[in-house]
């Protein structure tokens, strides 16, 4: 019984081990570049000039004829500009985007550019053509740049097409053997023991007294 026990306590804490660990992953990982594929609106909302505020409403249109998750939507603050075009300072060639606080942001990317997600609400899929729900985003311009244009990426997910219906004869097929979950799952639970061994969680030793019948 004490065996039995102290090896489910083994699989438990790998399995909280291996899961906090995929908990952190960055939510951009698995994004796509869409920029290209989609539109961005950007609508000044208001100011307030004591504060040197913005505040803009930012939509996505979706220019592809492929269907984008929504909630998969994020949009990437990738550079301030001036009047000219321009999104560095002449001399120091600093980016202009490090002279503003952006508030409010989703996270950051890897090299530190401010991210904001589209809520998807009610429409779970931006169809071609379609318009997202609008991100509300506050840039504060403290060093009161007299013209500045906030620029844009898109990152998301495109929709996977359905998976196309079986025929007769694929349904009428017999089904092999189900042998292989068994040693997959042994597989999986030697993987979870060596990752406890290799954090110090256990030693091989307990392991093996554990496990002895």
């Amino acid at each position: 019984m004490q065996t039995w026990l102290r090896s489910c306590y083994l699989i438990t804490a790998a399995t909280l081990l291996v899961d906090s660990q995929i908990t952190f992953a960055s939510p951009l990982d698995q994004l796509t570049d869409l920029t290209g594929k989609t539109h961005v609106t950007v609508t000044l909302k208001g100011r307030d000039n004591f504060t040197s505020e913005y505040r803009y409403d930012v939509s996505v249109r979706n220019l592809s004829p492929d269907t984008i998750i929504t909630d998969s939507l994020m949009i990437v603050l990738d550079k301030i500009t001036n009047l000219a075009g321009e999104d560095r300072e002449g001399l120091t060639g600093e980016s202009f985007l490090k002279r503003f606080d952006i508030l409010d942001q989703d996270g950051h990317t890897e090299d530190g550019k401010p991210f904001f997600q589209i809520r998807a609400g009610n429409v779970p899929d931006l169809l071609p053509q379609a318009v997202s729900s609008p991100a509300s985003i506050r840039i504060r311009n403290r060093d009161y740049v007299a013209v500045f244009t906030p620029v844009f990426k898109v990152l998301g997910q495109k929709r996977p097409p359905p998976e196309a219906k079986r025929t007769d004869s694929s349904t009428t097929t017999t089904s092999p053997a189900k042998t292989s979950p068994p040693a997959a799952n042994q597989k999986t639970l030697e993987t979870l023991i060596q990752l406890l061994i290799k954090k110090g969680v256990v030693t091989e030793e307990e392991w093996k007294k554990a496990t002895k019948p």
